[in-house]
């Protein structure tokens, strides 16, 4: 048995888990439901910078990557996020994340850097939508190459 062969499926699922444990992180800082936000156990104030934001960009890039519809980008600006909330809001505690309470931070920081390099899967919105063609593949005029210097 080849195990190559469950490596595009095992990256939708990773990438669905993922997406689905953020949106829910997302969801709970926005609405207050599944126990609130993790720091006050209740819904973040709305338009308040960071908390906010950074729980809209769980709701709306989770549910992206979630669903694999403009995956990569989504990816790119959650793992971002993430980066930002250990590097401003846990790194300044303490260094270690075991210690400083950013180890979900850091881990979904790293596992969507992974969904944005590596894509959706197959399993994907994304795969229905139609791919842009390369211009540097569409055959065109032949290009003469031009001499300097007299003749």
């Amino acid at each position: 048995m080849k195990i190559d062969r469950f490596g595009g499926p095992v990256l939708s699922l990773f990438r669905m888990v993922t997406g689905f444990l953020f949106l829910c992180h997302g969801v709970a800082s926005m609405f207050g439901v599944f126990g609130g936000n993790p720091a006050t156990g209740r819904a973040v104030d709305f338009a308040v910078w960071p908390g906010w934001w950074a729980a809209l960009v769980q709701v709306l890039c989770g549910g992206l990557v979630l669903a694999g519809l403009l995956t990569r980008p989504a990816a790119i600006l959650a793992s971002g996020s993430m980066a930002y909330a250990f590097f401003v809001v846990h790194l300044p505690q303490e260094l270690l994340p075991l210690r400083n309470g950013g180890e979900p931070s850091a881990m979904f920081c790293w596992s969507f850097l992974l969904i944005a390099v590596l894509g959706a899967g197959p399993w994907a919105l994304d795969s229905l939508l139609p791919r842009r063609r390369d211009d540097s593949a569409k055959p065109g005029p032949a290009q003469v190459p031009v001499r300097s210097g007299g003749n």
